[in-house]
């Protein structure tokens, strides 16, 4: 019988220039130029698709990760941008026996890790023993000393690693690097697998692939589960939204539940580590950290770090909190390291490495004035990569006379061989084409020991120059599908003894965040009815000094907008702040509501500049309007009603009311020009409102009852302070006795202006009553976001 795959419609197009290199191993296609099994039915599937069809389906794998607000950040000399997610639609296959002796060698490699981790805090034997050389690590900076004698809570240092791997010449798996500081790429494995599995759907439901979901169920778990107090925490510590990985730290945080803190957040108190919250300060036992560890404490680490928390350290030396991974982790990813991994693993574990690492050359040695610059990644790559055989003792000299590989200091070069690297194939120009593949593989800890996560992150170079997988330098990314011969199991996040109905705390940060985006959505919405009125009479007049359009040059001049320009720069740095403050508490937004504000961000740039002042001017602003109401009513309608959700509805409040006391107090005005009182009729979106209520003409009176003191109408005054009111009552504390000062300046502004009549409300009365919103907004902010 011919084993070989027999072509199906179109898969000679598809193949045809598919030309692994010589001496290059292929993911799909072996040395003889056959597919191999673990392909063979995704290549009929694939072959089987017209080009049309193949276009639409990876569209919509794209359109999901646009939808889903999936990026990542690209620096240049210029700065830095969020970028679209770069997807490489065609998956990574690997059977799922061969997964198996994989992820054994790097489970065995982690024991190596956490030993070695053991050693560098505790004894330190390797070095003393003579298995290490001593400037490995005290010339290290991702060696932290005040770290050493600190045994961890649980007694583990290590919870989560990753490790690179790629497939050299002779075929087999090689170690690349190990990641234990911080490893990215879980979250982002899970939303290449999501997109990935709607490009391929149909093909993908029967296809034995080994889902992810549990993976992630089950560290969760292992966490909660390194919680000793039932009132403690889990946290991820993010360095913030600049970071590279920000929208990952967000997505795992609001998948798996936790809080996600920045280092703001967080506070020791009598050795115990607290995150400040709305409620007061409430202990955290445990903390995933995103943050490279010599920034995590100014106090004892690097002290010019402004994005750490003073006193971790004594809170781990308390034994008060649990880190993921400790601090210190970082010296293991020391590249130089890999020359002594064999050395190290027979001398901690009394065991041969199941997986070679690259070999490498240690220069440190090699002349009595050399010395280590180990975070560089000093080290040489072997030349001799197609052999099986590694450095068994890391003590080779280099190739070459020394003086090649050392600089004027003796401090061993950065030197590297090109690696061959094992190809896979990517779909470009409408065929299929072999691109240099590395992987990243991801162990997590539980009580059951390490599992690892069953497929991975896979980097595709978008040219054949292997140096070029990295997403900075133009790679793309690719979901990993280990196969089973036989039916996997479904897998859901969701577990029945997961069930736990409890409210996360919320950090006085986050609150701080979203109680301005409600004012910042707010406020800008509001600039945006006054500009849109504003040009609906520019175009009626064509005359920029009526007087009623010089009457609301305050309200424009007090929130730095200039109305001459037809989409005011001013409006659009508004809406930047509320993008900011959204980007802030990503893991509280649904990914439909932060689409809504980016796209309305995107729009109104776009619309700045070509839309000229004037009618077309007040069309722009209709649609801007439109898009502005259909975020908030996302956020009204899908946003659950908890704290958080509290503060972003009383900076709404807030704003709301300053708005239109300022408004009511310049158009109602006795001195106010013609016109005004039917423009603040409009600003306030109750035209028609005004006409049923109200069968006259607008009047002052009819129009300050209508848009201060109708308790009904969501634009009033009153009704504001209604709603903050409710808001403030459920906030911690505010029911307390005696009564607090936030809830007694509340219901005193509220009774006052209930009990007004629109005769005596005045101008100078809304201005004061403008002034006593802004004391309760101070106040909230003193009581609970300071």
């Amino acid at each position: 019988m011919d084993r070989r795959l027999r072509p199906a419609p179109g898969l000679d197009g598809l193949t045809a220039d598919y030309r692994p290199d010589p001496g290059t191993p292929d993911e799909m296609m072996d040395a003889t130029g056959q597919i191999r099994p673990v392909w063979q039915g995704f290549i009929r599937h694939l072959a089987g698709l017209s080009p049309d069809e193949l276009h639409r389906r990876f569209g919509r794998g794209d359109q999901y990760l646009r939808d889903a607000g999936v990026f990542f950040r690209q620096y240049s000399a210029e700065g830095s941008a969020e970028r679209a997610w770069p997807l490489s639609h065609i998956p990574v296959l690997i059977d799922e026996g061969e997964w198996a002796t994989l992820t054994a060698g790097l489970i065995q490699r982690a024991e190596v890790l956490e030993a070695l981790m053991a050693d560098l805090y505790g004894p330190n034997r390797l070095v003393a023993d003579g298995v290490l050389p001593p400037a490995l690590v005290a010339e290290n900076p991702e060696w932290l000393r005040p770290m050493v004698g600190i045994a961890p809570r649980g007694g583990h240092h290590l919870h989560f690693l990753a490790f690179e791997v790629g497939r050299g010449p002779d075929g087999c798996w090689w170690v690349l690097g190990d990641r234990a500081q911080a490893p990215s790429g879980a979250g982002f494995a899970l939303e290449n697998r999501v997109a990935t599995a709607r490009v391929f759907s149909d093909f993908y439901a029967e296809a034995n692939v080994h889902r992810l979901a549990g993976f992630f169920r089950t560290f969760r778990n292992a966490l909660q589960e390194l919680q000793p107090d039932p009132q403690g925490r889990v946290g991820i510590l993010t360095p913030g939204p600049l970071n590279e990985t920000y929208y990952e730290h967000a997505w795992i945080a609001r998948y798996l539940g936790f809080l996600l803190l920045q280092g703001e957040d967080l506070t020791v108190i009598g050795g115990q580590l607290m995150v400040r919250t709305v409620a007061g300060p409430r202990p955290v036992s445990v903390l995933w950290r995103r943050l490279d560890g010599a920034y995590a404490d100014p106090l004892e680490l690097d002290g010019r770090s402004q994005i750490g928390t003073p006193g971790l350290v004594s809170a781990l030396r308390n034994g008060s909190v649990t880190l993921v991974n400790t601090l210190g982790s970082g010296v293991l990813e020391t590249r130089a390291l890999l020359a002594f991994m064999p050395r190290i693993a027979r001398a901690l574990l009394g065991q041969d490495l199941i997986l070679p690492n690259i070999a490498t050359w240690w220069c440190g040695q090699a002349a009595e004035r050399a010395h280590v610059a180990a975070h560089a990644g000093r080290m040489i790559l072997s030349p001799a990569l197609s052999t099986r055989q590694p450095i068994e003792d890391g003590l080779p000299a280099p190739p070459g006379p020394l003086a090649d590989w050392l600089d004027r200091e003796g401090t061993a070069l950065v030197g590297q061989e090109s690696v061959t690297l094992s190809t896979t194939p990517a779909h470009i120009d409408g065929r299929l084409v072999p691109r240099p593949m590395s992987l990243r593989v991801f162990l997590a800890r539980t009580p059951q020991g390490w599992q690892a996560m069953p497929g991975g992150f896979a980097r595709i170079g978008r040219t054949t120059d292997a140096h070029a997988i990295a997403m900075q330098q133009g790679g793309a990314a690719a979901d990993v599908w280990i196969v089973s011969t036989h039916p996997v199991e479904p897998a859901s996040l969701i577990h029945g003894r997961d069930l736990q109905a409890r409210e996360g705390a919320l950090p006085s940060r986050a609150a701080d965040n979203l109680f301005w985006l409600g004012r910042y959505v707010e406020r800008t919405e509001g600039i945006m009815r006054l500009l849109r009125a504003h040009n609906i009479r520019l175009a009626e007049t064509d005359d920029p000094r009526a007087p009623l359009l010089a009457a609301l040059a305050p309200l424009f001049r007090g929130h730095g907008v200039n109305p001459d320009e037809g989409i005011p720069r001013g409006l659009i740095q508004t809406l930047g702040s509320a993008v900011a403050s959204a980007g802030q508490v990503r893991d509280r937004f649904s990914p439909d509501g932060w689409q809504a504000l980016a796209d309305l961000e995107k729009t109104m740039r776009r619309m700045a500049e070509r839309v000229e002042p004037g009618d077309d001017a007040a069309r722009a602003l209709s649609a801007l309007l439109r898009k502005i109401t259909g975020f908030s009513g996302l956020v009204h309608e899908n946003m659950y009603r908890v704290t958080g959700w509290r503060f972003l509805e009383l900076g709404r409040h807030i704003e709301r009311a300053a708005g239109m006391a300022a408004v009511l107090a310049t158009l109602a005005d006795p001195w106010a020009p013609d016109g005004g009182l039917d423009l603040a009729v409009e600003v306030g979106d109750s035209v028609m409102t005004h006409r049923r209520r109200f069968a006259v003409t607008t009047s002052r009176e009819t129009v300050v009852d209508l848009l201060a003191l109708d308790a009904m109408n969501p634009r009033s005054i009153l009704f504001q302070l209604d709603g903050i009111h409710e808001q403030v009552g459920f906030l911690p504390g505010a029911t307390a006795s005696p009564m607090p000062d936030l809830m007694r300046l509340v219901l005193r502004t509220r009774t006052n202006l209930a009990t007004d009549r629109a005769e005596t409300l005045d101008t100078d009365a809304l201005w004061r009553l403008r002034g006593a919103v802004w004391e309760i907004s101070d106040l909230i902010t003193e009581t609970y976001l300071s």
